[in-house]
């Protein structure tokens, strides 16, 4: 990761982190505590003003981003109590190939080991769902199966599974 660090005069001070793909964050630091945060497609386009933190703000969240209150941990050296099985919620995107078919046309368990165990759509939940259920864009699959599973569970529902 890199940073560009400048000073800007009678202001404070201005980070540009790279994010990839040639985006930035910007992150200017005034003098008097308060943090402004930026966004840049690249590094010649001008910034789009994301939002603003009192000092005391910033610094609470900044504690939840570098873990104080959740450290996360290293998945692949996790013991849960599902074995080998995680898991995970999959987000349909109006573009998927499986918005519109139900479970049973999806083959989605025959086609990469994973099981729904819910579908999430908008304020309500479909736990345990039926063959006959149909997926829609914009329903959060939830799912149980391995890592490798979750992959290929992953690139089905956005049409890259080949």
């Amino acid at each position: 990761m890199t940073v560009y660090e400048t000073d800007v005069p009678g202001v404070g001070k201005k980070f540009e982190v790279e994010l990839g793909g040639g985006e930035r964050l910007v992150i200017v630091l005034h003098h008097d505590g308060k943090r402004e945060v930026f966004h840049k497609d690249n590094p010649d386009a001008d910034a789009d003003r994301l939002f603003s933190l009192s000092g005391q703000r910033a610094r609470e969240i900044g504690a939840i981003l570098q873990g104080a209150y959740f450290q996360p941990v290293d998945m692949d050296s996790v013991d849960v109590p599902l074995g080998d099985a995680i898991i995970e919620w999959i987000d349909v995107a109006d573009s998927s190939p499986l918005a519109g078919q139900t479970l049973a046309d999806a083959k989605v368990r025959q086609r990469t080991g994973v099981s729904i165990i819910a579908i999430q759509r908008d304020s309500e939940t479909l736990p345990n769902p039926s063959p006959e259920d149909t997926i829609v864009a914009g329903d959060i699959l939830v799912t149980l199966g391995t890592r490798d599973e979750q992959v290929a569970v992953e690139a089905l529902v956005a049409g890259d599974d080949g």
